[in-house]
């Protein structure tokens, strides 16, 4: 009976690696093809290759003339900072007010919240475009982060509802004896013991906002102002002439930031939205 048992481990983790490998190829081929020369990324699907070459680094690097690659990495890095810092800041007070306030029609306005999730974000974006060209937004960054000063994404603040519900009233209760009032609250108890969700919510904010390429090619007009997933669209061209050296470069030197961010923050990812309370 043990030895069917280690039968089955084995031959589960050997599938397990297999298929693993066999998601990962493409990515595997991506980062060997960076470094062949044009002329032969196509010629064979291997990853390994006769002669290597930087040129795809340096050519991407300089995609336009006067704008480097560096200025989109800027670009991107902003915008997604700030929707991170502004995620955490206002969808943290929001989920607070309907987890642990009371408030008139307090229920409807949750159950308003929760539907805007099921609303598709095609079915507003006209107005969202009317709204932000008639306050002359276009072309710059505010359409891409004031939005998120206004705590609009739901997702974030049902999933921290969840979570400082969990958290025991007891401590709300002896914080108030202690003469704390709402804001004290919030600052010194439900935020500090909300490190799990909050970092959760800032590793999908900036993996979301940096991964984005509708919205900001809706907003982003002039070349300075583009950002990685923009900036990657100015190597395709329509006529087939595409630099796709250049393209697997600098698409592997995007990943770098989101890859980092996953595997140092991963295990709060799980923790932070399996948790419902203070987990011991």
């Amino acid at each position: 009976m043990n030895q069917s048992t280690k039968t089955s481990k084995v031959l589960t983790h050997v599938f397990i690696i297999v298929f693993g490998l066999l998601m990962l190829y493409p990515v595997v081929w991506m980062v060997a093809s960076s470094f062949k020369p044009e002329t032969l990324i196509f010629s064979s699907p291997s990853i390994f290759s006769k002669e290597w070459t930087l040129d795809n680094y340096m050519n991407g690097w300089n995609v336009v003339r006067n704008v480097t690659f560096g200025q989109f990495f800027q670009n991107s890095f902003l915008i997604s900072m700030i929707a991170v810092l502004a995620n955490l800041i206002t969808c943290s007070m929001a989920a607070y007010a309907f987890a642990r306030l009371k408030f008139p029609l307090k229920k409807l306005w949750f159950a308003c919240m929760l539907m805007t999730i099921m609303l598709p974000a095609h079915a507003t974006l006209i107005p969202q475009y009317t709204i932000f060209h008639n306050l002359g937004w276009v072309n710059t960054i505010l359409p891409l982060t004031v939005p998120k000063l206004l705590a609009t994404d739901a997702f974030f603040i049902f999933l921290m509802v969840q979570f400082f519900r969990g958290i025991p009233r007891e401590l709300d209760e002896s914080a108030i004896m202690d003469g704390c009032g709402i804001y004290q609250i919030y600052t010194r108890i439900i935020m500090p013991l909300a490190v799990p969700v909050l970092i959760t919510t800032a590793i999908f904010t900036f993996i979301w906002t940096w991964d984005d390429f509708f919205s900001q090619i809706l907003y982003l007009n002039t070349v300075d102002t583009f950002t990685v997933p923009l900036g990657l669209r100015l190597f395709l061209d329509s006529q087939g002439e595409s630099s796709w050296g250049s393209v697997f470069a600098m698409s592997v030197l995007s990943l770098i930031p989101i890859t980092t961010v996953f595997f140092i923050f991963q295990r709060y990812i799980v923790e932070g939205i399996a948790t419902t309370g203070i987990k011991g």
